[in-house]
């Protein structure tokens, strides 16, 4: 058994450690931006191939107290380098570091990068070559205080990055955000889901992955895991073909998005076609007060991503009226459906006038947001 860190946003660390529970984890801690926990080398090819709210998994290999580039230099000195790594292999160091007295992220990583290869040239009279996009052996350092953790990292390519949505929109939920929200929401496909301001359609397509049993990391080419000297090929395709086995061929109930914004719902439906599941959702370009649940369908979820205000030229009123208008289009037409909206702060949230359920507190990036339900349209209303 080997020990883990898996990495997210703020406020989704709850949502990771049920992910990896059902994964099969042990000794699972949840802390802030992440979740350790324990087990074995299947355990780590499986995290990375299906959890669905994490960033990246690291393995630490240092733990250490430092209070000079020179310190850190030489703690890492003192790892075999060799159990890692051939003098033939590429490596990259990628540095965080926060309140101490070594200050700078880049030259940290440099020190790091220094002292294995200074440890190679010594003992081969070779060092390895550096490749910062594609490395053989990613390493992670995280330095907060004086307290450093340097890891190897088995993603080394964030996680969120599904390879569906190579077009970034202006301040967007990123994939693994957006089904963090539909995990805490404890939305699994069991009802339609529906997002009324759907930009580049990230909600439905993560949706649609998750009610279709699909592993986010399914179609991804590279992992940071398969350059490792222990890498276990064998391994990592049994668990692909296992996940190829648990694809549903269609969903158990309707999926789709609208906006007002036709440039936005273009980029869905590209979206949509390189996720896989284009012929499954359905996207329109609709003003949110026009829209209309099908008659046929039971009551489901509304999931929606509005504006942040936060922007010096949006109108504050815009803003408020926008939030009030879902509101009001949810109580007269939407009955019996869950409303959840994911906002900055809770500025806005009181102007859709519906009773909450219940919040969570998240990030979105730097932004501090709150997760709100309501209470379904034509009950306690």
């Amino acid at each position: 058994m080997r020990r883990y860190f898996a990495t997210c946003a703020a406020g989704l660390e709850p949502v990771l450690a049920a992910e990896l529970q059902q994964l099969g984890a042990t000794h699972i801690q949840p802390g802030r931006g992440g979740v350790q926990f324990c087990g074995d080398r299947l355990l780590l090819y499986a995290a990375n191939l299906w959890l669905r709210s994490a960033i990246r998994v690291l393995e630490p290999i240092l733990e250490a107290e430092v209070d000079s580039y020179e310190a850190l230099y030489a703690a890492v000195r003192q790892v075999d380098w060799r159990d890692y790594l051939n003098v033939e292999q590429t490596l990259a160091v990628d540095a965080h570091v926060r309140d101490s007295p070594l200050t700078h992220s880049q030259y940290a990583a440099r020190r790091v990068k220094d002292a294995i290869c200074d440890q190679f040239r010594e003992r081969l009279g070779r060092r390895p070559s550096v490749d910062p996009d594609r490395p053989m052996l990613g390493l992670n350092l995280h330095v907060r205080g004086r307290q450093v953790i340097l890891s190897r990292d088995s993603s080394w390519v964030s996680l969120h990055k599904r390879g569906y949505r190579p077009i970034q929109t202006r301040a967007p939920l990123n994939e693994a955000l957006a089904a963090g929200l539909l995990l805490h929401l404890r939305w699994q496909g069991e009802t339609p889901l529906v997002d009324l301001m759907c930009g580049s359609g990230t909600v439905c397509i993560e949706g649609a992955w998750l009610a279709l049993h699909r592993a986010p990391g399914l179609t991804r080419k590279w992992f940071g895991f398969q350059g490792w000297l222990d890498f276990d090929k064998a391994t990592w395709a049994m668990l692909r073909s296992e996940a190829r086995r648990r694809l549903r061929p269609r969903l158990p109930f309707p999926i789709w998005g609208s906006d007002c914004h036709s440039p936005s719902v273009a980029l869905a439906v590209r979206n949509a076609h390189m996720a896989g599941v284009g012929s499954l959702l359905h996207f329109y370009v609709r003003d949110l007060r026009a829209s209309r649940p099908p008659a046929h369908l039971p009551p489901g979820l509304i999931l929606c991503n509005p504006p942040y205000g936060e922007r010096l030229d949006v109108d504050p009123g815009q803003i408020r009226s926008l939030y009030a208008a879902l509101g009001q289009t949810v109580q007269r037409h939407w009955p019996g459906w869950r409303l959840a909206v994911f906002a900055a702060g809770n500025t806005w949230l009181s102007s859709i006038g519906l009773p909450v359920v219940r919040t969570w507190s998240l990030y979105n990036g730097p932004i501090r947001c709150t997760l709100a339900e309501f209470a379904p349209a034509g009950k306690n209303n």
